[in-house]
């Protein structure tokens, strides 16, 4: 076969099948004894690639296999195509996600002591139905909690080959605080916790001490004008 018959098929094969393409199921494109090697195959993708340099698209590689994609830069034009706006994720649900990329397999009650606050039945089913995480298994725990962990899908969309890929913690300027609290320890947790609680308790208690002195000058106030008032009155009554 000639390389630029592979080129072009392989070229063809990436455009219609609306999904990436492993090198396996490339090489299925072929009879058994008309199949090019691994080697052939990359080297007709590398060609693939590099006739799409001064094109509106390009071919990347993500976790699923290869793919032709728009470029990034021009998002903001092809973007316009499409009436519908893009999905807009709230912050506890990508924070959710990121505990779960960054220290899968995960439970949802890790995930709750880390981040300090109950995680939202909505929000684990949502990354289930973008098919972003999934159960993995089960703690050996006292009620058997699922773990979660990312999946091929997940990798897909962030345009990434493996988790290796992850940008690091400190480069995620959106989650500053998240990324301290990766670090934290259940114990430190807990701790961070029960001092909020303390803090607030204080509060309360303070705000109850203000409120009781206040009705006690009221009550003193009142009972000084009272004792005046009658004063006044025996004066009176012992005029002649």
């Amino acid at each position: 076969m000639a390389e630029t018959g592979l080129v072009q098929i392989i070229e063809g094969a990436l455009m219609a099948a609306g999904e990436p393409l492993s090198l396996q199921r490339i090489s299925q494109l072929f009879d058994e004894f008309d199949r090019p090697g691994n080697d052939d195959l990359k080297q007709a993708l590398a060609d693939v690639a590099a006739r799409c340099e001064d094109r509106g698209y390009e071919l990347v590689q993500v976790a699923s296999g290869y793919r032709f994609q728009v470029r990034q830069n021009l998002s903001t034009w092809v973007g316009r195509i499409w009436q519908e706006r893009p999905p807009r994720y709230s912050r506890a649900l990508l924070e959710t996600l990121s505990l779960i990329a960054y220290r899968q397999p995960i439970t949802r009650g890790e995930i709750e002591e880390i981040r300090g606050v109950a995680v939202s039945t909505n929000i684990i089913r949502t990354l289930q139905e973008r098919e972003w995480v999934r159960v993995v298994g089960h703690r050996d725990v006292p009620g058997k909690p699922a773990m979660y962990a990312t999946t091929r899908q997940f990798l897909d969309y962030f345009n990434l080959k493996s988790l290796e890929q992850l940008p690091p913690l400190a480069d995620i300027k959106e989650l500053d605080n998240l990324s301290g609290n990766l670090e934290f320890d259940s114990e430190s947790a807990n701790d961070a916790v029960n001092d909020r609680e303390d803090a607030e308790a204080a509060s309360i208690s303070s705000t109850t001490a203000s409120d009781t002195a206040d009705h006690a000058d009221e009550a003193s106030t009142e009972e000084a004008t009272v004792g005046d008032e009658n004063k006044e009155q025996r004066q009176v009554e012992a005029s002649p």
